[in-house]
């Protein structure tokens, strides 16, 4: 597989010192997203709020791709593309910015932890890989998770629009990735270029449409979360999964989801003072073992290959 004419790597070994480095930077990195978007609503309307992000990560990576002299992508890969964009960075997005208003951004980071799973199952139903009893055990061990935060014997933490739309933004995310595969040959940064540029388009629209006040931000902690969010956590980030992808094979890189709880629970009650329940920590447990067990694990991904039995596992061209 190629991007832009330089070979991807994915190496089955053990990883070294340097891969382990950026894969745990790239852990925290995408867990602190959800506390600086957490500030970012502070004082931006959700939507408003992402499409800032993305309006100037888009022309960050438009940038890079003209430095770059990178061919853009035509015909049905051009119009691939814009719908990946949309998936991934418009509909997502929106989503994910919408419930952070209600959930904390540790809950939010155990409902998004579904993304391998779901892209595992989205892809069997496409016919693209083997649905085995561990994907079904798996996805039932999430779903319990899920349920026990919303439903648990404490106070509830999981409001049910909350849970709707996030669950919607896993579902988008995992079909993105499945059509993230199909645009494998270009390079990443013109992917991302045209992908964000079409979802920022469609994020304004959306803003403008409920009626969002397009304000810069004044708050020092709202502004430096939207610097922090389109250069590390957007083009930084990428650049890390990138990097520690071309090393290591993409399922075992899309662990990241997993761990993502972790980081954001422990930067929530460091940083955004919120609290730690054992419902929230039970919940992630159950849905992270899930995941691992359905998806994730050495047997899940062998019993999972596709159909002309080549594993299609991809770790997607984002991460929030």
């Amino acid at each position: 597989m190629s991007d832009g004419g330089a070979e991807m790597v994915t190496n089955d070994s053990k990883p070294g010192g340097l891969t382990l480095a950026l894969f745990a930077m790239a852990v925290v990195v995408g867990g602190a997203n959800f506390i600086g978007v957490r500030f970012s609503n502070r004082e931006l309307d959700p939507f408003w709020g992402a499409a800032l992000r993305f309006t100037i990560a888009a022309s960050l990576f438009l940038i890079i791709a003209a430095a770059l002299k990178l061919p853009w992508p035509r015909r049905r890969h051009l119009w691939l593309n814009v719908v990946y964009g949309l998936l991934s960075f418009s509909l997502s997005y929106a989503l994910m910015y919408w419930a952070l208003v209600q959930v904390s951004a540790g809950v939010a980071t155990v409902v998004l932890a579904i993304v391998p799973l779901v892209t595992l199952l989205l892809a069997a139903s496409q016919g693209m890989e083997k649905l085995g009893i561990r994907s079904v055990i798996g996805s039932l061990l999430a779903i319990v998770g899920i349920i026990w935060m919303s439903l648990g014997p404490q106070d509830v933490v999981l409001p049910f629009t909350a849970l709707l739309a996030m669950l919607l933004a896993a579902l988008s995310m995992g079909e993105s990735v499945i059509i993230g595969k199909k645009l494998s040959g270009y390079h990443p940064a013109i992917t991302n270029a045209v992908g964000m540029t079409a979802g920022a388009i469609m994020l304004l629209a959306l803003s403008a449409a409920v009626g969002d006040e397009w304000v810069v931000p004044s708050q020092p902690e709202v502004i430096w979360s939207v610097i922090y969010l389109v250069t590390i956590g957007s083009v930084g980030l990428f650049v890390l999964v990138i990097l520690v992808v071309r090393q290591r094979t993409a399922s075992a890189t899309s662990y990241v989801f997993v761990l993502f709880p972790i980081v954001t629970m422990l930067l929530g009650a460091w940083i955004a003072d919120e609290p730690i329940t054992g419902q929230g920590v039970t919940g992630a447990l159950l849905v992270m073992s899930g995941v691992w067990f359905g998806a994730l694990s050495p047997k899940a991904r062998l019993g999972s290959n596709s159909t002309s039995d080549r594993p299609h596992h991809h770790t997607p061209r984002h991460v929030f």
